[in-house]
């Protein structure tokens, strides 16, 4: 009951500061992006979108509950599946990017790191991909068997990938000479493994992605050209939305 009377109040809050700003005409210095953006933010679809309550409980057990209790740590998310069940309803309700962060985003200590056994990246690997695993292929199982495989693109990936060697600490740094990511949807060619490391994993051997490819992918599956379309920057010269000219990856499109 209090959690219903939470999503009341927030329903509610949206549909006050709605009313606010439109008594105020600023939807009119808007631009349409930002307009569809707002419009969103204050409808109730995205209240509906948040309310798993509608979602049938075999496909929130899909997903998985995982435990919110143990992601805290001071340099984490969430470590709650239901997150990219989520993300998918606010696909449907009608956003159009959507980025989740998973679990703790510092890798570096290995045994005993901050003097805590249960802070090693030893257990939270243990703990966290089992989880991350089971949420993931729920997604992806879901938007096949609800056709938005087609039209919605699925990135799993990090900024850069970690030291092929351990630590002094037993942990991983930042390394980025060779990263990975998965990528599902936007009618890509799936079932491939591109590219491939040395026997350690600390350099690229075979078919290098570099990081524009695969983001002129993506924006191919949006439906945007990168050899044409230019933003402008600070200054007001138009810059590409990729460096170095790069292209989607011809093995998935």
């Amino acid at each position: 009951l209090n959690g219903l009377a939470e999503r009341k109040n927030l329903l509610r809050s949206f549909d006050h500061m709605r009313r606010d700003v439109d008594a105020k005409g600023m939807l009119k210095g808007m631009d349409t992006f930002n307009e569809q953006a707002f419009g969103l933010l204050t409808s109730s679809r995205l209240a509906d979108a948040l309310d798993l309550s509608k979602e049938h409980p075999h496909t929130v057990e899909r997903y998985g509950t995982g435990d919110p209790t143990k992601f805290i740590d001071g340099n984490g998310a969430p470590r709650v599946p239901q997150s990219m069940l989520i993300a998918r309803r606010l696909i449907e309700a009608g956003a159009r990017v959507v980025t989740l962060n998973y679990s703790k985003w510092d890798w570096h200590g290995g045994m005993k790191a901050e003097g805590r056994d249960n802070n090693s990246i030893f257990v939270r690997e243990k703990e966290d991909f089992p989880i991350f695993d089971k949420c993931v292929s729920a997604l992806i199982e879901d938007l096949h068997q609800r056709g938005m495989d087609k039209d919605c693109s699925v990135v799993i990936m990090g900024e850069f990938g970690r030291t092929p060697k351990i630590s002094n600490i037993v942990g991983r740094d930042h390394w980025p000479q060779v990263n990975c990511a998965l990528v599902a949807g936007g009618g890509m060619k799936m079932g491939q493994v591109i590219g491939a490391t040395d026997r350690i994993g600390g350099e690229a051997s075979q078919r290098p992605v570099k990081f524009g490819e695969l983001y002129s992918t993506l924006y191919h599956n949006l439906g945007i050209n990168t050899n044409e379309v230019t933003l402008n920057d600070i200054n007001g010269r138009p810059q590409f939305l990729v460096e170095d000219n790069a292209q989607p990856m011809p093995e998935l499109v």
